[in-house]
């Protein structure tokens, strides 16, 4: 049975990884603690199969597998937010209905990334799946890696359709947040979250509602404060958080390519002992250098 959740959903949501023993074999006991060390923090959400997830990069099987295991083990302690992006419109739909008889609370899609949809064709791909899956949708615009936005317009249009009930914007353009931001006085229920962790806190501080940060894998805690503090207009308190918030972003550089940031996280994980670093195909994890350079920035002050 699914999750409702109060809307909007404000706070850090943090983006899962997804935990593997091979490449293409889920690693449930690491699920499990991953799970665990993430809820230790006051996080208002779990987001899985996203980015940070490795989503498209991993078989129906594993998602499905994933999707089940983490919903029973979160039980009914925060919301699970499901990724269903995918090139096929019937493939999104079936993971939808799955996660939904799974226990998850909502989904989330970017757009169709292979043949890239005109406007008019994005618009009619966002009716058709609100109306076509058991859950609330939350819009994700990450133009990098699906080389399609998300334009306001489509986010306005979406406004109007009563099952899509936010965006995650990880397009790190501050303009078109800032646009998104102010459409959001059109619905009350409508929850804006960004994704880019050096712009969490000036985003919450003009009124955004929370992070879908990659960082609050490994450091949860530090996320939520730093959301906390700029929800309370506590600045000084900001500033002291944002400068660890980019200290550790230097794992982010460890290595090179669009699955860097994964990298990182999974190696500051690993140096954890929560997880292994092994990535979905056709990534690789960091190599020794890069692996001693991550854990430096994770494991000393």
């Amino acid at each position: 049975m699914s999750i409702p959740f109060r809307r909007p959903l404000r706070g850090i949501i943090p983006p899962m990884v997804t935990p593997l023993q091979t490449p293409t074999q889920l690693d449930v006991g690491a699920v499990e603690r991953l799970v665990e060390h993430i809820l230790t923090a006051d996080v208002a959400g779990l987001f899985i199969l996203g980015t940070s997830g490795e989503g498209p990069n991993l078989g129906y099987r594993v998602r499905r597998q994933l999707i089940e295991l983490v919903c029973k083990r979160v039980r009914d302690r925060v919301p699970v937010l499901v990724g269903i992006t995918d090139t096929s419109f019937a493939e999104a739909v079936d993971l939808a209905r799955f996660a939904g008889e799974a226990g998850a609370s909502a989904l989330v899609a970017a757009p169709p990334y292979y043949f890239q949809p005109c406007t008019s064709e994005l618009l009619r791909f966002v009716e058709r799946l609100s109306e076509s899956v058991p859950l609330p949708l939350f819009l994700y615009n990450m133009p990098a890696h699906t080389k399609v936005p998300v334009p306001s317009s489509v986010v306005r249009h979406a406004m109007d359709i009563e099952n899509v009930v936010g965006l995650k914007d990880s397009s790190g353009d501050v303009g078109y947040l800032h646009a998104a931001r102010r459409l959001c006085s059109l619905r009350d229920d409508w929850t804006l979250l960004v994704g880019p962790e050096h712009l969490t806190a000036e985003f919450v501080l003009f009124g955004g509602h929370g992070g879908v940060n990659g960082g609050a894998n490994f450091f949860p805690k530090l996320f939520v404060d730093l959301y906390k503090a700029a929800a309370n207009r506590d600045v000084s308190r900001v500033m002291e958080l944002q400068e660890e918030v980019l200290r550790i972003g230097a794992i982010y550089e460890a290595g090179c390519g669009q699955t860097s940031v994964i990298r990182g996280i999974k190696c500051a994980l690993n140096c954890m002992g929560i997880t292994s670093d092994v990535m979905a195909e056709p990534a690789i994890p960091l190599g020794p250098c890069e692996h001693e350079k991550v854990r430096r920035i994770i494991m000393e002050p």
